[in-house]
């Protein structure tokens, strides 16, 4: 199976954390989590006494073709029960509590999970329901809580989004994606020889023109010309496109003189 923009298979990768819904009230929730849950790379939910029993068709309606982590859905009665089998397991906690145990935000969360799964434990997530959240009996069960650090003044959150947090700080641990890159499409950042052809080019006709008639000033002039154009990534396709406009600019300029 396919992922609705025909990309990369919606199968496990690896041993990935379990998602457990402790008394989800919509099956359109459970639906949009699942959802969330592919977009990050987890595909195992597990569901603990859902308000409307399991299966519902609507949520099959808004997980956008992630059916398979429906299909595999695991239903429990307690949290003691879903997380009978797994080594580590982690609590999200929209709200302070008066509960002595670590905090963690979405970020340090995952690379934990992240550090657990590569020693081949099995680790979860418990996310509450869409009114109250987790209550102090569900998070005593957990290891560690995992607090979002979001506007203290509007900090609320669906069901989906929460999952959804936890599932890119989880894929981010792993992904090799560059903070920043530019893209060239069908061309390439310019090699220093490419450019230094075209500055040969443009000082010429500066030169010819009259631009740069001011002997003093001039080696100031060209180097400003040069930081100009060093100062960023110019692409191949740039300097084809400002050759011809320098060319153009010439060519103009000597028939109007003539």
């Amino acid at each position: 199976m396919t992922g609705k923009d025909g990309g990369a298979p919606l199968e496990p990768i690896g041993n990935s954390p379990v998602v457990i819904l402790v008394r989800p009230q919509m099956a359109e929730n459970i639906g949009t989590t699942a959802r969330a849950m592919a977009n990050g790379g987890l595909f195992h939910m597990r569901l603990v006494a859902p308000r409307d029993g399991w299966p519902q068709d609507r949520a099959w309606r808004t997980a956008s073709g992630a059916d398979r982590i429906l299909e595999a859905v695991e239903v429990f009665d307690t949290v003691d029960d879903a997380v009978a089998d797994l080594h580590h397991v982690y609590a999200t906690c929209p709200r302070p509590r008066h509960i002595v145990k670590t905090v963690l935000t979405a970020r340090g969360g995952a690379e934990e999970l992240r550090a657990a799964t590569r020693r081949g434990l099995k680790v979860g997530l418990l996310f509450g329901p869409e009114r109250t959240g987790l209550d102090n009996e569900d998070m005593a069960r957990a290891d560690a809580l995992i607090r979002y650090p979001l506007n203290p003044g509007f900090m609320s959150l669906n069901l989906a989004q929460a999952v959804m947090i936890m599932a890119y700080e989880w894929w981010l641990t792993e992904d090799g994606t560059l903070p920043r890159e530019l893209m060239t499409n069908e061309t390439h950042v310019a090699t220093k020889g490419e450019l230094e052809n075209f500055m040969r080019h443009l000082i010429a006709d500066l030169d010819e023109c009259g631009f740069l008639r001011n002997e003093e000033k001039k080696p100031g002039m060209v180097r400003n010309l040069w930081h100009f154009f060093t100062r960023g990534e110019v692409t191949e396709q740039e300097l084809r496109t400002l050759h011809g406009v320098v060319t153009e600019l010439s060519r103009g300029r000597k028939l109007r003189q003539g």
